[in-house]
């Protein structure tokens, strides 16, 4: 029987957290081995194990998975979370490149300068509300299911849930017009994997505090 999948990064969001997200959505055990000072990043680097010298890396089905964007891609079609076809895979991978991108504005927020941060959380905020957030909201209108993609649970769902969390850390009432994803948080975040993975003591990981953020940047030379 194959193991769990082992994830590599530092004991924090980042890019990785999406890849928790998924495997956590999918009902999938995972253990994390983490990235804690240069050393150990050197290491994977020596040993061969990082494709592009880059963090995430996922050892899964006998790979060492490296680039974001092909795990989660590679975890979405393995536990069925990619649409039944390829049309319905299309509009997955739009939905998700919406919510990344959102989701990378954010994760950069605790890494500005702070006389940056006022700036960049209206910035978060005008780009939500009048860019993001109106499309997912019409989606569901037009689309008249209780989720995004077909009439199924898909990465999508997962990414944008993901994403609109994010936001609220940003702005508590950020979602206060729009009343559909109101409802569709409130569905999501109540499918049986999720809510384990939004309760306390989960493999989820906490907004990033200021020693996350110090460790990070000495790790990582950023």
């Amino acid at each position: 029987m194959p193991g769990k999948p082992k994830l590599h990064y530092a004991n924090g969001r980042g890019k990785m957290e999406s890849i928790r997200w998924l495997l956590a959505a999918a009902g999938v055990e995972f253990e994390e081995q983490f990235i804690e000072t240069k050393e150990d990043l050197e290491k994977l680097r020596s040993d061969g194990l990082l494709l592009f010298q880059q963090v995430p890396m996922v050892e899964i089905d006998g790979m060492k998975m490296v680039q974001t964007r092909a795990i989660l891609s590679y975890l979405a079609a393995k536990y069925n979370l990619y649409g039944k076809d390829l049309k319905e895979r299309a509009l997955i991978d739009m939905y998700v490149e919406g919510t990344t991108d959102l989701m990378g504005i954010i994760m950069y927020l605790p890494f500005q300068p702070p006389e940056a941060k006022e700036k960049n959380l209206a910035l978060i905020t005008d780009k939500a509300t009048t860019r993001y957030f109106p499309v997912y909201e019409k989606v569901l209108k037009d689309h008249g299911q209780d989720y995004l993609v077909g009439n199924h649970f898909t990465w999508a769902d997962v990414h944008l849930l993901e994403a609109i969390l994010m936001a609220e850390e940003c702005k508590s009432d950020i979602l206060s017009k729009f009343p559909l994803l109101q409802a569709f948080k409130g569905r999501i975040s109540n499918i049986p994997t999720i809510k384990k993975f939004l309760q306390p003591g989960s493999q989820r990981k906490p907004p990033p505090d200021e020693k996350y953020i110090a460790q990070v940047k000495q790790t990582f030379n950023v």
